[in-house]
């Protein structure tokens, strides 16, 4: 046996707070300390563990004697007991000296435990000349401590120390210990002679790979070379046969090494770290898990289907002879059990303080940056004071979506992942894959529907037990708590939303936020529902109120819909029964048709639906006692809601059949709905169709400039996929677009590539909703900003129903309404929609090799991936998932960081050019830095009032006298400094200006941006080199003005050079030169019809070749924009900012940038009244100008 975390606390009664030594340290006191009757060499007091020393010197019992009154007296002055270190206790149970004598003499000490790492031996460093040379503090001993394998095996298998833990001295660790908490019995008590139970029989196979060394003298032992080697092999997604390969080669290269043969040997190794999961039968039809009371059962007891697929063969006659078949289930859940992944959170001492990063470490300023800053948090929060009085309590988002394992479209297969986010974790921490907890793989080949509560069943038992607590170890605190958890709400696709939800997401009232009081109408001709009716949101004296022609044909006087609340939910629900299985579903019968009469207003609208009739099930997630409590249970997603809107609107407008919503059916509606006659189609002589081309169609030429914006952009480096891969010159249309793309479209790229061949109601609309869904998707939320965004986008809503036809109108467009008041109760969108739950289930894709069973192929790789991602977190000097920069972070240099000025250190791309600087650029450099350094202001003053004094005489203008004193002072300086005047050190280097030689660069990282010069892109599909800065400046009305004015301009450039000027070893700076656009005047920057700036760089200002320009700027003031072509106006550019992807504003406390905030809109915000007519008779539904008339 080995020992369990043994410290040995010396003192004479029980102290909680006794001092705890390992056993190198109780040597060296010894040694120090004992007199020269006492004298004890090391050698003797190392060989009593030994198996030598328990056969030839145990049988002089004053030896043990010795052993425990020399460390009672001399080690610490009190003593109250020891861990076992004889063969019955391993290590694990604390006794009293008396019984630790005892157990000595009977059982003698623990047979092959030579290196004692959990007394702390690896780790003591002490210098004393009587310690055995033997033990050194070698290399092999700090790798160990680099990697923190010792950390990571007790915080795996909670078997924290002794002193750690703060276990009282009169009570000792039970054999029960095990990974969900501590049992302990009182001193005394004489431990069982038996085996280690499994979980530490697992710890000390660990512990014993962890101390057998690689080979002799190898600074690796043989579970650090296999968990880095593992890591390796999960970080580049290698396969098990090429690992196997790998390992193959590598005994046949070090054949001393005690490596493992194969993969699945190495998995054996390690696995023992992983959690596991439980695999769950279920009917093959959905109606039951074969689980808890029913777990035996060999068939369903509500269909009726056996749980086996062969259920009618027992035995089997093989050629090797009789042998029984193996019983298979028809289907299997996996289920990974959610308590003891997030205990590991708590015992992890990687994680641990993370998990209250919410309650320690944020910025309460009022604005929403993480779900804690929600109402929904805090509104759960108010509700539930107890659970919130502790902030270790864990709030889960839960995710559901179902994928195709096997990556082939023509195969029908549903695979649903169900995975759970943390939200304790701070925001850089919360999204990554490798916080989220995969909860279940429900099986397919169908997917559950509405039977998915079948399925969480063991999920919801565990919230219910999380609910009421587990014991649980925190390492941060060294204490035992009572952990909580509770599920804030559900991240889905609409689809799946109604699977979680059990409100239909089709037909009549498909939006389950205003649910019975969803407006929708039926089009007969286009044989769907269209959601139109935002006019409820206006204020009730709106002027579109009563306006009917230019809407549905009605007025409006209802008000917006009011929310049902869970607790009304529960209630309607609480009398319905709803059975579960693909058995007991309705059967299919073909659609009715519905007659034209039933089109009209009358038959279409219903009065006071039953609601309750409404729902298809109540869900499981109401037996949480809470869950009626929750405000936002289930979320909208807005990535496919934004993909989908998007969608509608470039179908439409290019015409691209299958998604076009302006087709002969959608006008044959206009016509049963009585409005815009000049839409209505006419009927020719050979019976076909005419269909006046709409005000919102764009000719081909059009279509052309549309492709042609979107073909020659160019973005930044990871900003976004090649939009021009997209685009079809020959057929005017996009293709292949991601749902990424249809993002960047919408917030971006649409309104720019609209503006040109677009009207301009049209234009201003779309951009006005391209802010919208801007302001919502941000990082960083203002509730005052979300309730005017809440307006706007009803009103854009209305405008856009004046626009598009009816059809247009799918209920993902109507859900765009309630995406801001969701923004308000659950905070910033990033942490609710699908993009990172998207990624992830892509991740378990890549895991299914078997396409037999890709669900436990996709299990055991995430297994894999699950237990590298904790190893990962003790291997600190190595690259993992979770310590690898970003792609743009550049370096994290602190100590390089601080010889560079004005922050403006980075990391430089590309081959470095040592150039030497022009008398021009060397002085505009130069006196850049002179200008901007703060220790330099005195003297800047004091050259300014020398300035001033020679300008009385000479009578000259203030502008005169700034121009001399841009052109002199870094002379001026020179010789004053080293005219012995008295300054720092820091003003002398500086004085004398930079080395001419200088260092030059083509591109740099810098702030999360990833600048390039203009001549290194130049054929990259990637636009890097645009760069903005706000300066400060100074106006003159004139050359006689005295009063100048003082403002911040931004001045937009293109990146020429990047130089690196150096101070003669002292300082370094950074400095960016550019082609600056003339902002000064209308030649070089305007804003269009929309309010959007354009620049034009064929009109320069501070080029360099007059000593006054300043061409450069420090890289660390730049901020990274990019150009779109003007295709109509030669030379002109539209200008587009760009933010770092991991950048995150976590705030100072204060609301001084809140005004800001709104300047980060991409579009200045469009005044719908003006841009589009607000009367029928203002209206031109017919455009005039385009020949293209269109036939169907």
């Amino acid at each position: 046996m080995w020992l369990n975390n043994m410290k040995i606390t010396l003192s004479e009664n029980p102290d909680p707070t006794s001092q705890s030594y390992g056993l190198a340290q109780i040597v060296e006191k010894l040694a120090n300390r004992l007199t020269p009757e006492e004298s004890l060499s090391t050698t003797t007091v190392r060989g009593w563990p030994s198996a030598e020393y328990f056969i030839k010197v145990l049988p002089d019992f004053a030896e043990v004697h010795s052993f425990i009154g020399i460390c009672s007296r001399y080690v610490h002055p009190l003593f109250a007991g020891e861990s076992g270190v004889d063969q019955k206790c391993g290590n694990i149970y604390w006794h009293f000296r008396e019984v630790v004598y005892e157990h000595l003499i009977v059982d003698g000490f623990i047979r092959g435990y030579k290196k004692w790492t959990f007394h702390e031996e690896c780790t003591y460093s002490g210098t004393s000349s009587t310690i055995n040379p033997t033990y050194p503090d070698t290399d092999y001993h700090q790798y160990v401590r680099q990697d923190d394998m010792e950390d990571m095996l007790r915080d795996a298998f909670n078997m924290r120390s002794h002193g750690e833990q703060s276990f009282p001295p009169d009570f000792i660790i039970s054999e029960d210990c095990n990974i969900t908490g501590n049992v302990f019995c009182e001193t005394g008590t004489s431990a069982p002679n038996e085996e280690p139970n499994e979980e530490a029989a697992k710890f000390y196979n660990l512990l014993n790979e962890m101390n057998e060394e690689l080979y002799e003298g190898s600074k690796y032992s043989k579970l650090s070379f296999c968990i880095r080697l593992f890591h390796l092999k999960c970080l580049g997604g290698w396969t098990g046969n090429s690992f196997t390969m790998l390992l193959e080669f590598l005994r046949e290269m070090f054949p001393f090494a005690k490596i493992p043969q194969s993969c699945q040997d190495m998995k054996r190794l390690i696995k023992d770290l992983g959690l596991g999961y439980d695999k769950i039968h279920s009917c093959p039809n959905d109606c039951m898990l074969y689980w808890g009371d029913q777990k035996n059962q060999q068939s369903c007891h509500v269909c009726g289907k056996s749980r086996w697929m062969n259920s009618n063969t027992e035995y089997v006659n093989t050629d090797e002879g009789g042998a029984q078949l193996r019983k298979k289930p028809v289907k299997v859940l996996r289920y990974f059990p959610l308590i003891p992944r997030l205990q590991r959170l708590f015992m992890s001492s990687k994680t641990a303080e993370s998990m209250r990063w919410h309650n320690d470490q944020r910025t309460d300023d009022g604005l929403l940056r993480h779900p804690v800053d929600s109402l929904a948090w805090k509104s759960f929060d108010s509700k539930f004071p107890s659970f919130a009085s502790d902030p270790r309590n864990v709030r889960l988002g839960l995710a559901a979506d179902g994928f195709n394992p096997f990556k082939i479209m023509s195969t029908s297969y549903s695979t649903w992942p169900v995975v759970l986010v943390p939200y304790n974790l701070p925001p850089w921490i919360c999204m990554k894959q490798s916080s989220f907890i995969l909860s279940m793989i429900i099986p397919g080949e169908k997917g559950p529907g509405n039977d998915i509560d079948i399925y969480l069943r063991p999920l919801i038992e565990e919230l219910k037990q999380l609910w009421s607590g587990v014991e649980t170890y925190d390492v941060l605190r060294k204490e035992n708590f009572n952990l909580r958890a509770a599920l804030l709400w559900t991240i889905n696709d609409f689809p799946a939303y109604a699977n979680l939800s059990g409100w239909s997401t089709k037909g009549r009232y498909a939006c389950p936020c205003c649910a019975a009081q969803t407006c929708s109408k039926w089009l007969y001709n286009g044989k769907k529902f269209s959601y139109m009716g935002h006019r409820r949101w206006l204020d009730e004296n709106h002027k579109f109120i009563f306006q009917r022609t230019l809407f549905d044909g009605t007025e409006e006087y209802r008000g917006a819909p009011k929310q049902t609340v869970g607790s009304e939910i529960l209630f309607m629900l609480k009398d319905i029964n709803f059975s579960y299985g693909k058995m007991n579903q309705p059967p299919i019968t073909q659609k009715r048709r519905r007659s034209r009469d039933e089109s009209d207003d009358e038959s279409d609208e219903e009065d006071d639906p039953n609601e309750a009739e409404l729902w298809k099930k109540r869900s499981i997630f109401f037996e949480l006692p809470y869950w009626e409590h929750n405000i936002l249970r289930h979320n909208l997603d807005v990535m496919h809601i934004e993909k989908n809107v998007c969608e509608n609107i470039i179908g439409t407008i290019l015409n691209v059949d299958g998604k076009l919503k302006d087709n002969l059916q959608s006008r044959l509606d206009l016509v049963d709905m009585r409005i815009r006659r000049d839409l209505h189609p006419q009927v020719l002589p050979n019976g076909k169709y005419r269909l006046p081309p709409s005000f919102f169609s764009m000719s081909k030429k059009e279509k052309e400039v549309f492709c042609m914006v979107l073909k020659d952009i160019k973005v930044p480096d990871a900003y976004a996929s090649n939009i021009s891969r997209c685009v079809s010159f020959k057929d005017r249309r996009l293709y292949s677009l991601k749902s990424h793309d249809y993002h960047i479209l919408m917030q971006d790229l649409l309104p720019i590539a609209l503006r040109c061949c677009m009207s301009k109601n049209v234009t201003s609309c779309i951009i006005e909703l391209s802010n919208i869904m801007k302001a919502i998707c941000g990082k960083v939320l203002n509730v005052e900003e979300l309730e005017k965004v809440q307006d706007r986008a009803a009103l854009t809503l209305c405008n856009l129903e004046k626009i598009f036809p009816p059809s247009f109108f799918t209920i993902m467009v109507h859900l765009v309404i309630h995406l801001p008041h969701e923004a308000i109760l659950g905070g910033p969108v990033f942490y609710r929609w699908m993009y990172p739950i998207e990624r992830f289930l892509s991740k378990l894709k890549s895991y299914c090799h078997n396409k037999r069973y890709p669900e436990g192929s996709i299990a055991e790789g995430y297994l894999a991936e699950e237990c590298m991602t904790f190893c990962s977190r003790y291997l600190e000097d190595a690259e993992t998932r979770l310590n690898r920069p970003s792609r743009n972070a550049g370096l994290n240099d602190h100590d390089l960081a601080e010889t560079y000025l004005f922050q403006s250190y980075g990391e430089p791309i590309g081959k470095v050019e040592i150039v030497e600087l022009d008398d021009i650029s060397w002085i505009q450099a130069h006196r850049y830095v002179l200008f901007h350094h703060d220790s330099m202001e005195p003297l800047r003053n004091e050259y300014k009032q020398i300035l001033r004094s020679r300008a009385r005489s000479q009578r000259l203008q203030h502008r005169e006298i700034n121009k001399l004193f841009t052109e002199s002072f870094h002379e001026w300086l020179s010789q004053t400094v080293w005219s012995g005047k008295d300054v720092n050190d820091e003003i002398k280097w500086l004085s004398q200006g930079p080395n001419r030689v200088i260092k030059r660069y083509s591109a740099f990282l810098i702030n999360g941006y990833r600048f390039h010069t203009k001549y290194r892109e130049r054929m990259r599909r990637t636009q890097n080199c645009g760069v903005v800065v706000n300066s400060s400046i100074t106006s003159y009305a004139s050359a006689r003005d005295s009063n100048p004015v003082e403002g911040n301009v931004e001045y937009y450039g293109l990146l020429t050079d990047i130089i690196e000027l150096d101070y003669y070893g002292r300082w370094k700076v950074i400095l960016f030169r550019c082609d600056w656009a003339d902002v000064n005047t209308a030649r070089g920057i305007k804003k269009d019809q929309f309010g959007i700036t354009m620049v034009n760089f064929s009109r320069l200002i501070h080029t360099g070749q007059q000593l006054m320009d300043e061409p450069y700027v420090f890289s660390s003031q730049v901020k990274q924009v990019f150009y779109s072509k003007d295709p109509t106006d030669e030379g002109w550019y539209v200008v587009l900012r760009n933010t770092p992807r991991d950048l995150f504003d976590m705030g100072n406390g204060s609301r001084d940038d809140i005004v800001e905030r709104s300047e980060t809109l991409p579009f200045p915000e469009q005044n719908l009244d003006e841009n589009i007519p607000s009367t029928s008779t203002q209206y031109q539904w017919v455009r005039d100008d385009v020949n293209e008339d269109i036939y169907e």
